[in-house]
């Protein structure tokens, strides 16, 4: 635990939110932290028992909180027994006695008591590189909650500080975290600067989570190897020109003139071939595969428009199709037509709902005439789930897997 005056960081227990000091401390290393504790008290917050208050089913302020509840769960308030429910979940919540919760006929309002409600949540994100693992970690686990943050019943605001690789400057987003209630997840590859967080966190009451540390000593273990402790781009690491690398700049280049169906006479030549109707997600699709090594081709379905011949003489393991809901599709469609600024004529045919059904049907047929083809439905899925499921499934058919995965030698 970081002693106050070592992190010169004033007590939890003061009302007053901490103030960044003028000149910058030399903060010591979280060794020197721990002695350095063990000969200080340790830390005590408020022991003051706070004083709780259970409010009656009759408090106009409970009221409007359910009320705020109901709206934003879509209930119906005129509806008793939906009512009594609310009211039963209302008296079990206990309530603070303070100012702010007090009923005010002067100040409180339904809008204010639901903007209040509503407050949003913060999360920093901490890390010593670039902040690529923190941020997609964080945004793999807001997921599980959009099911709250679709109806803004429970907002959250992100804030990324990459780079970050000396102690001092931890500490001002610790101070800063503390000011604002906020959560800090970090990834530091340094060991002693992710202890510093997590004492920090510890000593102010900060919620946290250290995303690479638990990962990186069951690698540590399981290879029988220390880590190195550097982040990535450090001077004491060395990236060299690889294959695999220069395999990734050919198949972008590749990926890129073999978009939208261009030079079909080289579709034997990709190791993907992606094939649907038109605003399916083909290009850029292709594009994150291509990053990953692997060269795409795309080839739209038209009707009216002959498909390349290449298309059915090359390896069909290659070849998947994608569809979509027409609904969605007729969505994005009138979107794109209108930023291109097609003519009323051509965005009816494009985006029409019957036009967009027999495009589909069309294309339905085609896949059905090729059954070897998987099609894959992209309605409501993001870029890195289909690609998933597309290398998933090109992986199994190229190593002829028992169980299906995707291989990866570094």
């Amino acid at each position: 635990m970081f002693a106050s005056s070592s992190l010169n960081l004033p007590s939890l227990g003061s009302s007053h939110p901490p103030s960044v000091p003028e000149s910058k401390p030399k903060y010591p290393s979280p060794s020197a932290i721990s002695l350095q504790t063990k000969a200080e008290a340790p830390y005590e917050p408020d022991s003051e028992p706070q004083a709780w208050k259970l409010k009656g089913s009759g408090s106009p302020q409970l009221k409007r909180w359910s009320r705020a509840r109901a709206l934003r769960s879509g209930r119906k308030l005129d509806r008793p027994g939906l009512r009594s429910s609310v009211a039963e979940v209302d008296r079990q919540i206990p309530v603070k006695k303070t100012a702010d919760t007090e009923p005010n006929n002067a100040t409180g309002s339904d809008g204010e008591s639901d903007a209040a409600a509503t407050a949003a949540k913060s999360i920093y994100m901490v890390s010593d590189g670039t902040g690529w693992t923190a941020e997609h970690s964080v945004n793999a686990a807001l997921g599980q909650f959009e099911h709250c943050l679709v109806d803004r019943g429970c907002p959250v605001h992100t804030h990324m500080f990459s780079g970050i690789d000396d102690v001092e400057r931890l500490m001002e987003i610790v101070k800063q975290a503390a000011k604002e209630g906020a959560m800090v997840a970090y990834t530091l590859a340094d060991p002693s600067m992710a202890e510093s967080a997590r004492q920090a966190c510890k000593l102010w009451g900060i919620p946290s989570t250290d995303i690479l540390g638990p990962i990186t000593e069951a690698i540590a273990s399981h290879l029988g190897v220390s880590p190195s402790g550097l982040p990535r781009g450090a001077p004491g690491r060395s990236f060299p020109l690889s294959d695999d690398y220069f395999r990734r700049i050919e198949a972008i280049e590749f990926t890129i003139k073999q978009d939208d169906g261009a030079l079909p006479q080289n579709l034997n030549k990709a190791d993907i071939i992606l094939a649907g109707v038109s605003r399916t997600g083909k290009t850029p699709l292709s594009i994150y595969l291509a990053q990953k090594g692997y060269k795409v081709a795309n080839v739209p379905i038209v009707m009216g428009v002959e498909l390349p011949k290449m298309l059915f003489q090359v390896d069909p393991e290659k070849v998947f199709g994608l569809t979509i809901s027409p609904v969605v599709l007729q969505t994005i469609r009138r979107a794109r037509a209108k930023s291109l600024g097609f003519t009323e004529e051509v965005r009816s045919n494009y985006s029409e709902m019957d036009y967009v059904r027999e495009e589909l049907e069309f294309a339905r047929r085609v896949f059905a005439q090729n059954p070897v083809w998987p099609v894959i439905e992209v309605t409501g899925k993001a870029i890195e789930e289909t690609s998933a499921v597309i290398l998933r499934l090109y992986q199994d058919r190229k190593h002829r897997c028992s169980m299906p995965r995707i291989s990866k030698r570094y």
